[in-house]
């Protein structure tokens, strides 16, 4: 009973309900009509003359009052079973209809909660964290108990919607505001380790101040790509993403040079935002240097059409990384081994823009660990 859907539990009770009525009234009308029906024909035999033990004709009549109660016993028995086959058939009849009739209504019952259902299963299945909270479910009808816990359900995603829209907002703005300061400060001390009379020591403080706003420059970019790319795409145009591999492999690829990459681009046609998937690949590509070994290393970037879509794969050398440390690692300002603290090695917002970027698009972004050290990262996108 327990693994019943609701519907087939209410057309059970229903049926169930409509089928012990039915028998209970069979029980009843054949209580009332074994005492209404007592002498079939009318006659009691009390009311026979009290004549002579024979007939003139020498027929016994108790002989006769005998046959005469069998006959009457007789009808009213096959009276009785008649009753109860053919009303035994017609209850048949009737609770199949009934039940029949009762999984529609169920059905038509429960529609309103199947509604608010799939609503729910589609904000839940959602790409990013805040997508798809634009939808409701709008349900008309009565203002009865269905209705009010579908309004309910619509004030609480009107409620996260803002709240979502307001920290991307807050991301976005922040993000510009600390802009301005950054590139004021690079441009003040660029100028000042520029100055004829600057010292040695005075060049060295001001190229490590201009290091620090460098990574700050980044991590506001970083910022800004992840808040842009968990808005839905409204322009897309036709991208190979074999052509932006090559491009971006060979921008990449001079930040580390010790590290061979190896490249097999087979033609991956897809629709998008191409700023965003340059910016996609690059990231991949430059994390997949970073986090490699410092001799021997090698990086492979492989694209082409699986199962009909665009798939990139970048792979790499690098440390062991255990199989439960892949997936926190696309989370902002997470790294290997959970470390949130900025360091020489990034940020922790690559992978997160990465799969952001390959959400946005309506595709996906996985990762696994490589037999022998490094990681495997897989993007598969919408074909064009």
């Amino acid at each position: 009973m327990k693994r019943l859907t609701i519907r087939a539990r209410l057309t059970l009770i229903y049926g169930g309900l409509f089928l012990l009525a039915g028998v209970v009234l069979l029980a009843v009308t054949y209580v009332l009509v074994d005492q209404r029906m007592p002498q079939p024909f009318g006659v009691k035999l009390r009311d026979l003359p009290k004549i002579s033990p024979t007939t003139p004709s020498g027929q016994n009549v108790d002989d006769i009052r005998a046959l005469l109660q069998e006959v009457q016993d007789e009808a009213k028995r096959n009276a009785l079973e008649s009753l109860l086959t053919q009303g035994g058939i017609a209850l048949i009849v009737v609770s199949t209809v009934a039940i029949a009739f009762g999984w529609l209504l169920a059905g038509r019952a429960l529609q309103p909660l199947l509604q608010i259902t799939g609503t729910a299963r589609r904000i839940a299945g959602a790409d990013t964290a805040g997508r798809g909270l634009h939808e409701r479910i709008a349900l008309t009808g009565p203002p009865d108990e269905v209705r009010e816990l579908a309004d309910t359900f619509d004030e609480m995603l009107e409620r996260l919607d803002r709240s979502f829209d307001g920290q991307r907002r807050f991301v976005a703005n922040a993000s510009h505001e600390l802009r301005t300061p950054l590139a004021l400060n690079r441009a003040l001390v660029e100028l000042a380790i520029t100055r004829p009379d600057a010292s040695a020591e005075t060049r060295r403080l001001g190229e490590s101040l201009l290091a620090v706003n460098e990574r700050h420059e980044r991590l506001i970019d970083g910022l800004l790509t992840l808040a842009d790319s968990e808005n839905e795409l409204t322009d897309r145009t036709p991208v190979d993403l074999a052509e932006v591999c090559a491009h971006t492999t060979d921008q990449a690829g001079k930040q580390a040079p010790g590290v061979r990459v190896r490249r097999a681009l087979a033609p991956a046609p897809t629709s998008g935002d191409l700023v965003l998937l340059e910016r996609l690949t690059f990231n991949l590509v430059e994390n997949a240097l970073r986090h490699n070994l410092p001799a021997d290393g090698w990086v492979e970037v492989r694209t082409g059409l699986v199962g009909g879509r665009p798939t990139l794969t970048v792979t790499n050398t690098g440390p062991v990384i255990p199989g439960y440390d892949v997936e926190p690692m696309f989370q902002p300002f997470r790294r290997l081994s959970r470390e949130r603290v900025a360091g020489a090695r990034g940020f922790g917002l690559g992978l997160s823009i990465v799969r952001a970027v390959a959400r946005a698009h309506g595709g996906t972004a996985e990762a696994q660990p490589r037999p022998g050290g490094g990681l495997i990262v897989t993007v598969t996108l919408p074909p064009a």
